[in-house]
């Protein structure tokens, strides 16, 4: 891997509601020799709201965060919206004069023409894993899951020329001995931006999608979104019959053993260890 360290940009849900999912992915990360540092004094990216409703200000919250990223080393991001806010204010700021010019004049400095955004997939995706699988023994055999990555990850025109990685969940831990389901519902909108609003309607989404889970065999549901594990375990059915949902580093965690495993699961409003038990992926 070219790359050893980057600057992270762990946004609102990472640092709070999803701390889990931050904790498993740093030290996934250094277990592969890859620091992440943090960025200092970052803010929210402006999702989910900001965008909507006040365009200049969504684009000052991102560039902000961007005027933050030292030039010499990649910005590393795990939301998928807060990769999306950070990925299409930076390409503003590569083809609008306008917004280069509001750049200097909010923080002083030029932006940077060549600062790197990856998206935490991207890093998983350049990991040598047929060199470390073998190590792993296949330590999620057992564990069916179904890949969701919500929809976020779907690209609008600014970025479609961007790689594409649904499906690297499905690559990597069926790798390590996970068998992922086929289903019909692994890229359709949980209704997060809904929640307060129209919880009658993202209670219905949520069902949806948790039951097409269940119906396919899946033992569980991992997730590429933070904000979308967290609503499908709010809105899901009773804890006694709601299905597991994890964060893909969680399960990562999980495979290569980390002594924190039991700590991130604790957070989980639906409790995943009884179902891990009777898999025989913990003790």
């Amino acid at each position: 891997m070219a790359e050893t360290t980057y600057s992270y940009f762990p946004g609102c849900s990472l640092a709070t509601t999803a701390k889990e999912n931050s904790a498993s992915m740093i030290n996934f990360a250094k277990e592969q020799g890859i620091t992440l540092v943090e960025l200092e004094d970052w803010n929210c990216c402006g999702s989910s709201s900001a965008h909507s409703i006040d365009h200049d200000l969504a684009d000052r919250l991102a560039m902000r965060n961007l005027s933050l990223a030292p030039p010499d080393r990649p910005l590393l991001i795990a939301c998928p919206s807060c990769n999306l806010r950070l990925q299409q204010a930076n390409i503003k700021l590569q083809e609008d004069e306008e917004a280069r010019h509001c750049y200097q004049e909010w923080f002083g400095k030029p932006p940077t023409p060549d600062l790197k955004i990856v998206h935490f997939f991207e890093l998983m995706d350049q990991v040598d894993w047929k060199a470390i699988n073998h190590l792993q023994n296949g330590r999620l055999k057992g564990l069916k899951f179904a890949p969701y990555y919500g929809c976020m990850l779907a690209k609008p025109p600014s970025m479609r020329r961007m790689k594409n990685y649904h499906g690297v969940m499905e690559k990597i831990l069926s790798g390590l001995g996970a068998e992922p389901v086929s289903w019909g519902q692994g890229s359709k909108c949980c209704g997060t931006f809904l929640s307060v609003v129209r919880p009658d309607v993202v209670t219905e989404m949520v069902h949806q999608i948790v039951n097409s889970a269940k119906y396919s065999g899946a033992d569980c549901i991992v997730t590429a979104c933070a904000m979308c594990h967290m609503n499908l375990e709010i809105r899901s059915e009773t804890e006694e019959e709601a299905l597991p949902i994890f964060h893909f580093s969680e399960i990562l965690s999980l495979a290569f053993q980390h002594k924190d495993t039991d700590a991130y699961f604790a957070r989980h409003l639906i409790d995943p260890r009884p179902m891990l038990k009777q898999c025989q992926l913990i003790p």
